[in-house]
């Protein structure tokens, strides 16, 4: 089989659009972001993206249905300009898988009219912050004005070590092989579990840049659930070490 499978569901034609890039990472800030939009403009199926590149398993859902692992493409028609999302159940294992991955939907976004990339993400410092800043990357300095006016910080110094995955990927190749602007948004987390309010905070970037007029506070319940378990976690005392628990030591 070919590494990577396109599967179209519609053929459509689409004008002006913009590629939204919300692949699992750190803090699922981008997936949490894409799977919320998509649902809250009823975004509809574009394609399937299946790969030898992508873990060797199916998911089964609660009646134990099994589907194979995948990436999937959504599409939401606008007047301003139409929408694609690129989302999925994971990334990439490989470097190679990656950048194949990628390159192949930016060829087929290349024939979308896709004419600037978005990809988002979580940029992860280790503690927990009551607002998470939205950190941004560009390759377009008037995509940058745009985000920054909204409150995107563009720092010097973070994140410090680039951006990994698809979040930084999409931008780069976008720019470099297929000449598509595009820019980062990257949520603070702390990056031991699911994120939902840095989520929130990209999400209300996302919205205002692209005037969506979409209402955030369907996030608000995924956030109390959240915080309700890391609640929990700090109050819980830690349970007493028992003799028979450490009997391997000598």
């Amino acid at each position: 089989m070919e590494s990577v499978i396109v599967r179209m569901e519609e053929d459509v034609k689409l004008k002006n659009s913009v590629l939204i890039v919300g692949l699992p990472g750190i803090g699922n800030v981008g997936k949490i972001t894409a799977d919320f939009l998509i649902e809250s403009l009823k975004a509809k199926k574009l394609a399937d993206v299946f790969s030898q590149h992508l873990p060797p398993q199916v998911l089964m859902n609660e009646d134990a249905y099994a589907r194979l692992v995948r990436n999937e493409l959504y599409y939401k028609k606008r007047k301003e300009g139409d929408l694609i999302f690129f989302t999925g159940d994971f990334q990439g294992l490989t470097s190679q898988g990656q950048y194949e991955i990628c390159y192949k939907v930016l060829e087929l976004g290349k024939k979308l009219d896709v004419k600037q990339i978005i990809t988002l993400g979580g940029y992860q410092i280790g503690k927990l912050m009551e607002i998470p800043r939205v950190l941004g990357a560009y390759t377009s300095r008037e995509f940058r004005d745009e985000v920054e006016k909204l409150g995107v910080i563009f720092s010097k110094n973070e994140p410090g070590g680039g951006i990994v995955g698809g979040a930084g990927l999409f931008l780069g190749i976008g720019m470099e092989l297929f000449e598509l602007p595009g820019i980062c948004l990257m949520g603070e987390t702390s990056g031991y579990f699911t994120d939902p309010k840095s989520a929130k905070q990209v999400t209300k970037v996302l919205v205002d840049y692209l005037k969506l007029g979409t209402d955030t506070s369907g996030l608000d319940e995924r956030i109390k659930e959240i915080e309700d378990i890391t609640n929990r976690m700090i109050e819980s005392p830690p349970q007493e070490e028992r003799k028979e628990d450490l009997g391997y030591f000598g």
